[in-house]
Formats: structure tokens, C-alpha cells, sequence
């Protein structure tokens, strides 16, 4: 099985994706974290998501890798977040916005090290939906977020990202978002495209897993979340969507 395979296997069920930003967790809290992932069913470890710089990546990474079998797959905030000891990497375009940073130049920077890293890159199209307040990824990115209430341009946005061959949707509210994004704009997007699409930001609570679940999520990422409530809130969550525990 290949790790595109892995991330969306046959069967249909929404997978569990834990978000860890190195910055905000380590040490005990970590294994705390990466432990409790395993034992509820998430499928994918992501690292990244601040895009800040971390000096911290690789060693979050191998520390990681000690603890659990699970792969690791960078979510990048920059062409400056790249380690070669994770299994994979979200190779994401900025879609939604129109800075040619996002869009492309952190992509060319970042193309040859993932190559000289033999890293298996996920083409994603990263879709920013207002979420209630300015995130940090509308503000560092300098980009405005697709209106919540307007499905059709996000519908737009995927299925440019189908035709230019990207192999993922990613619907991103941002991190510590004020509102999910919008079931109704899910829904529109996952009817729209035939690749698959993964939902994060603003997600709390099992509620809002279910919802994004039900709405055809095919992955949720969940991160803040974790970092606020602890690891209670992933068992909720797994629950919710009907993962398999381990014993």
C-alpha cells in the first residue's frame, strides 16, 4: 500500500488525521499525544501547520517515529518546514488566494528538496473558507478566505484543482478558527470533484466532526482542538465517526 492509498482507503470511512504544530507541543505532552492517536484509530500523524519557522522539525519528527508505526506526513507552512525523515508531504497550492507566494513560489523552492528527499508528495489544493475571524494563514499569506456563504466559488476553486491534476481538496477554516467550515460548502465541493476531499480548522468537538463527516469529508484534521481539550477530544472525535479502536 502506497501512502496515497493509506491516506484514503477503500470503504469510504472519514479518517482522523492529528495535527502537531512543533512549536506548541513536545516531550511528555507528545507521547501523550501521539499515543493516544494510535490507540483511538487516527490514521496519519501530520506535522506543521504554523507558518512560522521551527528549529524544532526534525527532532519532533524522529521523536514521533519512536513512538508509533503511524506515518508522518508534513504539512508544510513554507518551503523552509521540509524534513527528509517524514514519510510524505502535503505539496499544497494556496488556491483560494492570489498571492503568487502561496500559489507557486514556495513550491518551486521547495520541489527540489522534496526530490533530494525522495519524499512522497501529495499534490493539494488548499482552500482557505472564512471562518468567522482572520486566522493566521488569511494573515501571514495575505490572502482574503473564500466566503462561507458562497459554495460556488469553492466549487469553482476544486474543480480548477481537478483539471490542473492535484490529487486532494483540502477545505481549511484556519487554525483556531471561529466556525468550521460550512457543511453546505463540503457537500457542494465532494459532489463536484471525484478526488478526495479533507476538512480542517475550527474543529472542536465530535459534533463537528460528525457534521463534516456526514457532509463527505473523506479526512479530518484536527489540531488546536487537541492542544486545548487534550486527548479526550481524539477519542471523541474517533467515536463520532465510527473508528476502530485498538486495545
Amino acid at each position: 500500500m502506497n501512502l496515497y492509498e493509506h491516506l484514503f482507503p477503500a470503504g469510504g470511512v472519514t479518517q482522523l488525521w492529528v495535527l502537531i504544530d512543533p512549536d506548541s507541543i513536545s516531550g511528555d505532552r507528545l507521547a501523550e499525544v501521539v499515543k493516544a492517536s494510535e490507540k483511538e484509530g487516527v490514521s496519519t500523524i501530520l506535522v506543521g501547520g504554523s507558518m512560522l519557522v521551527s528549529d524544532t522539525l526534525d527532532r519532533i519528527i524522529q521523536d514521533i517515529k519512536e513512538l508509533t508505526h503511524l506515518p508522518v506526513v508534513l504539512f508544510p507552512g513554507s518551503s523552509r518546514q521540509i524534513s527528509r525523515y517524514a514519510d510524505g508531504i502535503l505539496f499544497m497550492s494556496l488556491l483560494s488566494g492570489r498571492n503568487p507566494q502561496y500559489l507557486i513560489g514556495e513550491q518551486v523552492h521547495s520541489a527540489p528538496i522534496i526530490k533530494n528527499f525522495d519524499l512522497t508528495a501529495i499534490s493539494t489544493a488548499y482552500l482557505l473558507i472564512e471562518s468567522g475571524r482572520v486566522t493566521s494563514a488569511e494573515y501571514i499569506s495575505d490572502t482574503r478566505p473564500i466566503p462561507r456563504d458562497k459554495p460556488e466559488i469553492a466549487v469553482a476553486h476544486a474543480l480548477a484543482a481537478e483539471l490542473l491534476g492535484m490529487s486532494v481538496v483540502y477545505l481549511e477554516a484556519g487554525s483556531g478558527a471561529m466556525f468550521p467550515v460550512p457543511p453546505e460548502i463540503i457537500s457542494a465541493v465532494k459532489e463536484s470533484i471525484s478526488i478526495p476531499v479533507i476538512v480542517g480548522g475550527g474543529i472542536t468537538s465530535a459534533e463537528d466532526a460528525l457534521t463534516a463527516s456526514r457532509a463527505g469529508a473523506r479526512a479530518i484534521i484536527v489540531g488546536t482542538a487537541v492542544e486545548r481539550k487534550g486527548c479526550e477530544i481524539i477519542g471523541e472525535i474517533a467515536s463520532a465517526i465510527g473508528l476502530n479502536r485498538t486495545v
